[in-house]
């Protein structure tokens, strides 16, 4: 049982840190359109940016993007949060969830 929450907790403080990280490189850059509630990520090639609710930090499917980019590429670079897959998919993704 105390593995659980052990999990439960380490994931929440991973997820705090995500959001506090997004939040402020919108500062950073200049982005002061994201919506109370909502964070950015980037997706594909170009780098598409699309702002998304964080409620969807919660989802399995966006958590195993989430362990994808960090595999990828890490929670440390300039760009913000990147989405290593092609926009179709995160857009049918996100569109299931919504």
């Amino acid at each position: 049982m105390g593995v659980g929450k052990s999990n439960k907790l380490s994931q929440a403080a991973l997820l705090k840190q995500i959001l506090k990280r997004c939040s402020s490189l919108g500062k950073k850059h200049g982005y002061d359109d994201v919506p109370k509630g909502h964070f950015p990520v980037y997706v594909g090639v170009k780098r598409s940016r699309y702002i998304v609710p964080i409620s969807f930090l919660t989802h399995p499917e966006f958590q195993r993007l989430l362990r994808w980019s960090e595999e990828e590429f890490g929670f440390h670079h300039e760009m913000g949060l990147t989405i290593p897959c092609e926009e179709v998919v995160f857009q049918s993704l996100t569109a299931m969830l919504r």
